[in-house]
């Protein structure tokens, strides 16, 4: 998995906004507190105003408004935590909608703070005391794609670069120092490795580099933000008010090409005999399979050091166009010849101000965000909310001709500098040629921020999302396990259970339960089957934990109108869980959706949803951990809460009680668990390193844990590791042997004697 980054900019006409405006905004939302919904409004008018090149301006250009904001944020921030604890607390009513409203606060607090103040120092980190406003709005792009490129570093870390494509910058490059710059950076690089700078058709073409096979998230960012600081020659280039730029970055994981800066992306389209060919950049996700067949049939001329892939890109289309081709035309043409799945971008001389964008087959990805003045693009939503107000997604396998799904499948997008942040800068053909329209309707609102994502002082997500874990599970029953008289009981809005639902489960409509996910959501499905299990006692009906694949593969019947169908996913987006859904719907289930992702396939294909924690709590380790516990939380309150309109459900008020009681409790002793870190790594230091073969083994709920360990495990540490139930050891893969470790949380009396013995 790569990342792609680019930002299309053009120069705004907004006003920049005054002080005392910002300053009137402020003291007007913080009189609208408590109500967090209102003063979340007018925060995020506040936000607005300070996006962009105009807003930039306002946070530099007046450095005290930066310290009056940062100082009313203080007193905001302590009454929005007494805010949520009396939603904590239960204090008041309409719980879930105020909630929400403290949702809407907390993002536009957190976009002013750590968004709008934060690129406002990174920007005049990177341009220096003495910028003017067209240095600060390239200064702002760069800002920008290394923000995006530090969060899509979980695609890929090995190595990184940036590209700056300066247009209208007026330097004389005869001028002697100029041309001594030139010269070194030129001439003296002939690999378009850190910090090389090209002059095609009188442009300015600055990269800069990172490549590491091992470092720590943020370090290739931190090299290439020192580099561009310190550039001098991209510092004069941009004095000129008439400066403008466009950039375009990757983050690379090695697939073909071993880890160096040659083969760090962006790469260009000189070849080692041919370099006065029209000049293009490109950048690469996923994998061009024939690229060695293009090579020679081309004969393009590469460079021995330069062995990725992604090298054909330029190349190809830069022979395009020199053969006359016209700019679309040549891209069109080079991607088309392209095997494997693939999303790339393409920046070139011919038309500095624009950016090409190619997508087709599955497992890529390329998110198009807009805001007033300007395009952002990345490799996932989560690069582009910083800035974007809304987003297209790229679809590749959509074919040309919807009658046809045979068809050419594919898409290139041509974004214009001109029109950046205009729906009409886009335009859309797919590999075939055939023009495209862009509908309003592909165009999304961003459900998350980067609040969701930010990996504040963690060193990696998956520490930061296993401290996360107990809010998360707290967030998923706020509002839902609530408190009357001493007595707890769970209240699901008709978002998660409508009047129909709730009319057909109190008739008997339903005569089986299957819950159902992939991976680990399959597992965490494991816990919720068991919950629903138990709070289901007396009905006589079935509840089946499975796969969604296997469900849908061998469980389908020509009428499942007898069936609930609980479907758990955190992204909302998984293909055979959707898939599955499809199906079941189709044939009369009812599918109630667990899910993290507000707004996604998901959502839109159950009948009745219940969000984790408060529905983008995104989780960005490959390892599944706070979105496992938030379903499970969810799933048991969900049992709690169908069992209720189950008049023969026999389960008795003081077990659910009982049961409540200790899911409210769950957070604290996570936090306590979370506490004993160090403990752990002494005990995990101790018997873990040394032992080579690894097996997880549990009975119960405790197997639910042991598969859960496992597949977190294998996932890190890229071990075959075997799980099965305690007592059947002499089928445990035996060469487990070296280290066994047990889940056994929770047992008593004689499963717990039993437990012993077996160890």
């Amino acid at each position: 998995m790569c990342g792609i980054i680019a930002i299309v900019r053009r120069r705004s006409e907004r006003p920049v906004p005054s002080p005392e405006t910002i300053r009137s905004l402020l003291d007007r939302a913080a009189a609208s507190l408590p109500d967090a919904a209102a003063a979340g409004a007018v925060y995020g008018e506040v936000n607005q105003l300070l996006k962009g090149e105009t807003g930039l301006r306002a946070l530099i250009e007046n450095p005290a408004l930066p310290e009056a904001i940062a100082a009313h944020l203080v007193g905001a921030y302590a009454q929005v935590d007494q805010i949520e604890a009396d939603i904590e607390a239960g204090i008041g009513d309409a719980l879930e909608a105020r909630n929400r409203g403290l949702t809407v606060l907390r993002d536009a607090l957190w976009a002013i703070d750590r968004d709008r103040l934060r690129t406002a120092r990174e920007v005049a980190a990177l341009a220096g005391p003495d910028a003017g406003p067209a240095a600060l709005a390239v200064y702002l792009s760069i800002q920008q794609a290394l923000s995006a490129l530090d969060r899509l570093e979980v695609r890929g870390r090995d190595s990184a670069g940036v590209h700056v494509l300066v247009r209208n910058h007026h330097l004389d490059f005869d001028e002697p120092e100029i041309a001594t710059m030139l010269a070194e950076r030129r001439d003296g690089n002939p690999l378009f490795t850190h910090t090389a700078v090209r002059t095609p058709d009188g442009l300015l073409s600055f990269v800069y580099k990172a490549a590491a096979e091992i470092g720590e998230l943020g370090d290739n960012t931190a090299t290439m933000r020192a580099a561009v600081a310190g550039d001098q020659l991209l510092a004069r280039a941009l004095t000129d008010q008439r400066a403008e730029a466009t950039v375009l970055g990757h983050t690379r994981w090695a697939s073909i090409g071993i880890i160096s800066e040659p083969n760090a992306h962006p790469v260009n389209s000189e070849e080692a005999d041919n370099g006065d060919g029209p000049y293009v950049l490109g950048v690469l996700n996923g994998d061009v399979d024939n690229f060695a067949d293009i090579i020679a049939a081309e004969s393009l001329q590469i460079q021995s050091e330069i062995t990725t892939d992604a090298k054909v890109i330029p190349t190809t289309i830069s022979r395009n166009l020199e053969s006359g081709q016209h700019l679309d035309e040549a891209v069109r043409s080079a991607v088309a010849h392209f095997e494997g799945s693939v999303a790339i971008g393409v920046s070139t001389s011919v038309a500095p101000s624009d950016l090409h964008l190619c997508l087709r087959g599955s497992g890529q990805g390329v998110f198009i965000g807009r805001s007033e003045d300007l395009f952002v693009v990345a490799s996932e939503p989560y690069g582009v909310v910083e800035d974007a107000v809304s987003y297209i997604r790229m679809d590749g396998e959509t074919p040309s001709d919807p009658g046809n799904p045979t068809g050419s499948q594919g898409q290139i997008i041509r974004l214009s500098g001109g029109l950046a942040g205009h729906v009409e800068g886009l335009s859309r053909i797919s590999y075939d040629g055939t023009p495209l329209a862009i509908e309003a309707s592909e165009w999304k609102v961003p459900e998350v921020t980067t609040r969701d994502i930010d990996r504040g002082d963690a060193p990696h997500f998956l520490l930061k999302e296993i401290k996360e874990s107990p809010e998360s599970f707290r967030k998923t029953m706020r509002g839902r396990l609530t408190e009357v008289d001493g007595a707890l009981s769970v209240n699901l809005t008709s978002e998660s259970l409508n009047a129909e639902v709730v009319g057909e489960l109190k008739s008997g409509t339903f005569n089986r339960v299957f819950v159902i996910g992939q991976g680990t959501a399959a597992i965490a499905g494991r816990a919720v089957a068991g919950a629903f299990q138990w709070t289901l006692t007396g009905t006589g009906i079935p509840v089946i934990a499975t796969t969604a694949t296997e469900l849908s593969g061998f469980g389908i019947d020509d009428d499942m109108s007898d069936c609930l169908i609980i479907a758990i996913s955190q992204s909302g987006t998984t293909t055979d869980t959707n898939r599955t859904v499809d199906i079941l719907r189709a044939r009369g289930a009812r599918v109630l959706a667990i899910v993290n992702r507000r707004g996604s396939d998901l959502v839109d294909k159950s009948d009745g949803v219940l969000y984790t924690s408060d529905g983008r709590d995104v989780e960005m380790s490959v390892a599944s951990t706070k979105a496992f516990y938030a379903q499970i939380a969810a799933g048991f309150l969900l049992a709690v809460a169908v069992s209720d309109h189950l008049p023969n459900a026999k389960v008795s008020r003081s077990d659910v009680q009982s049961l409540l009681s200790s899911l409210r409790a769950m957070p604290e002793a996570m936090i306590r668990t979370i506490a004993k870190r160090e403990e752990i790594a002494v005990a995990a230091r101790r018997h873990v390193l040394s032992r080579r073969y690894w097996a997880m083994v549990g009975n119960g709920p405790n197997y639910v844990a042991a598969n859960e360990v496992r597949i977190k495990l294998s996932e890190l540490c890229y071990k075959s590791i075997a799980c099965d139930i305690t007592e059947d050891k002499k089928h445990i893969d035996l060469s487990s042997e070296p280290l066994i470790f047990v889940c056994a949380a929770g047992l008593q009396g004689s499963n717990a004697d039993d437990v012993a013995k077996e160890v």
